[in-house]
């Protein structure tokens, strides 16, 4: 199963960054670098949202500079998830980008 997982995430960066343009897989890599896939893809785990809906969520941000920095902190203090290690662990850069990301729809 983690073999399996794992392939897919590799195919999924792999197929993302032949299919997107440069923003898109450095955040398509920055999925596979930090699992988020694996809570937050095609089948999430528990409650988590799939990626479209994190982008469906965060579109409310696009343009927002200082919305968006705001939730960029609440993001990785775990203020807004009940601190989520995963997220808490990543850096403020890798965030960034990918919440700005998700924010523009995940293109």
């Amino acid at each position: 199963m983690k073999n399996t997982l794992l392939s897919s995430v590799c195919c999924l960066s792999v197929t993302l960054g032949f299919a997107m343009p440069a923003p898109a897989l450095a955040s398509s890599a920055l999925l596979a670098d930090y699992g988020c896939i694996n809570c937050h893809g095609s089948y999430p785990r528990g409650d988590a949202p799939t990626l479209q809906g994190l982008a469906e969520k965060m579109a409310k941000y696009r343009g927002d500079e200082a919305g968006l920095t705001k939730k960029i902190t609440k993001f990785r203090t775990g203020e807004t998830l009940e601190h989520v290690d995963a997220h808490e662990r990543i850096s403020l850069e890798a965030a960034t980008q990918l919440l700005h990301w998700l924010a523009d729809g995940v293109k």
